[in-house]
């Protein structure tokens, strides 16, 4: 459906560097990355908004490079939202309608109604709040039947009750058949939306794959970072065996290429107990030095006995239960198979 070749942009103070991509018709395509990776700049790209240095877009086996935005049947949200000043609502609605070979009118008439817009029609875009300019943004987006909608984080200004909403509209029209490329910071939308997702750090496309097993087993310690993989041990691996840098040694789920390499534990795979877990050789004593609230579950930090660092996932049930406090003594464990070589 969309396929990048060797997409290259030069701006004067950053690189999208040789990006390759392909994004099946019918996905529902994620890309994260830090602020400033180049996320926007390749939605812009795909959409004909950004001239490129090199490389080639194609959408639908067509090469649409030398074409205009206009020509591309492709629609882009900003996280901006973009709308004209000087029309109200619903011009901006039917703004895009002029370029479009049929104009559908009960369908702009069945997006107002779903994006609940019909009373704000007359009004002009700077007297909206910035959820409803993002509603009518995406309504003029979708007025156009694209084939392709791109998204840069559409959903970041809603409302929470009206985000859960917006989240499932875009995934039933995912269904419906209509491929969606998303720009988010949010993981729950990703693993909740996504069926693959590209992980894009400083202009670099750093891993590509669906959405859990990248997740999970992140390519690199760069993206292992961004997707919250925060305990990570350089360690000497033999076998089923890992010695981290400070002694400590860790049992693998399976062997893995002998030599220097990085392991990395997820925060909730890691589990807080006053007692010894029995039979678990990944089990390590130390001291509670923080806690940090992090929306319904909270991170405990422990120092081990032996100097590592590890950061467990908690929710405030458990944690509560558990009496875990700042400065307690207990044990972190997690099983051979949470452990990831990377």
């Amino acid at each position: 459906m969309i396929e990048l070749e060797n997409l290259s942009v030069n701006l004067r103070t950053f690189r999208l560097e040789s990006l390759s991509l392909r994004i099946a018709p019918g996905e529902f395509f994620m890309i994260v990355g830090p602020s400033g990776a180049g996320k926007t700049i390749l939605l812009e790209s795909i959409a004909g908004l950004r001239s490129l240095a090199g490389g080639r877009v194609s959408i639908r086996g067509l090469d649409v490079t030398p074409l205009p935005p206009e020509r591309r049947n492709v629609a882009l949200v900003y996280q901006e939202y973009a709308l004209f000043p000087h029309m109200n609502v619903e011009r901006n609605i039917r703004w895009g309608l002029r370029f479009a070979a049929l104009p559908d009118d009960a369908h702009v008439h069945r997006l107002i109604d779903l994006l609940k817009l019909k009373p704000l029609l007359g009004r002009s875009p700077e007297t909206l709040s910035g959820g409803e300019q993002q509603r009518v943004a995406l309504a003029r987006a979708l007025a156009v039947k694209p084939s392709v909608l791109l998204l840069d984080e559409p959903l970041s200004a809603l409302d929470p009750s009206f985000r859960e909403d917006l989240r499932d509209y875009l995934a039933e029209i995912n269904r419906g058949g209509m491929t969606l490329v998303m720009v988010s910071h949010d993981f729950g939308e990703v693993l909740s939306l996504g069926n693959r997702v590209a992980v894009i750090s400083d202009g670099v496309l750093q891993q590509v794959g669906d959405v859990r097993s990248v997740f999970r087993a992140p390519a690199n310690r760069s993206v292992a970072e961004f997707v919250g993989m925060k305990n990570l041990f350089p360690a000497s691996i033999r076998g089923t065996d890992a010695v981290t840098e400070g002694g400590a040694t860790l049992l693998l789920g399976k062997a893995a290429a002998s030599g220097e390499r990085l392991l990395g534990i997820r925060p909730e795979d890691v589990v807080i107990g006053a007692e010894h877990p029995g039979d678990s050789r990944n089990a390590f004593q130390g001291k509670v030095v923080s806690i940090v609230p992090r929306g319904m579950a909270f991170e405990v930090i422990m120092r081990t006995d032996g100097g590592m660092r590890i950061t467990a996932r908690v929710l405030s049930s458990a944690l509560l239960s558990g009496g875990v406090a700042v400065g307690g003594e207990y044990w972190a464990s997690f099983s051979p198979d949470s452990v990831h070589v990377l």
